[in-house]
């Protein structure tokens, strides 16, 4: 392989910028399932949670930085952010979060029915229907925007110390 065969591998296309209608129609997704999630009454917090969620499991570094961010800003504690790998060993999460955590799971692994029957059937009795359509888009829109985040290896840089 020559210079320029090898140059064209290693580097990685940022799709976002490459194609950037599809990328606004993304972010336009975004702002309105934003918006159905403040309409079902989800708190921020927890929709930060859905997407640090759904974050780790995808292994999205630039994703969970933004939202990590974001949580905080939105009030999240530091101690909540710490365990929400291991959410379902700890007592720190609501019902709603958990029922929310498990349903976003589900809709990041769609291979496993059983895990999607059992985590939208824990999450029917929790949520109300709005707020189980909001938690579904929220985790489809980050599984989204994951991928094209990975795929583009969007890099994280490192914040200045305080």
């Amino acid at each position: 392989m020559n210079g320029t065969e090898a140059d064209r591998t290693e580097k990685r296309v940022y799709v976002d910028k490459r194609s950037p209608g599809a990328y606004k129609a993304l972010t336009a997704t975004a702002e309105a399932v934003r918006a159905v999630a403040q309409e079902a009454g989800l708190p921020r917090t927890l929709v930060e949670l859905v997407n640090l969620r759904v974050s780790q499991i995808n292994g999205c570094a630039y994703c969970l930085d933004v939202h990590t961010r974001a949580a905080l800003r939105a009030g999240e504690t530091a101690q909540r952010l710490g365990v929400l790998a291991a959410w379902r060993d700890t007592e720190v999460f609501t019902a709603q979060e958990r029922a929310a955590l498990a349903l976003a799971e589900a809709t990041t692994h769609p291979a496993d029915a059983a895990l999607q029957e059992a985590a939208y059937a824990t999450a029917r009795l929790t949520l109300s229907d709005d707020e189980t359509a909001a938690v579904i888009w929220v985790a489809v829109t980050i599984n989204a925007f994951n991928r094209v985040s990975v795929m583009s290896k969007h890099p994280v840089r490192a914040v200045p110390r305080q």
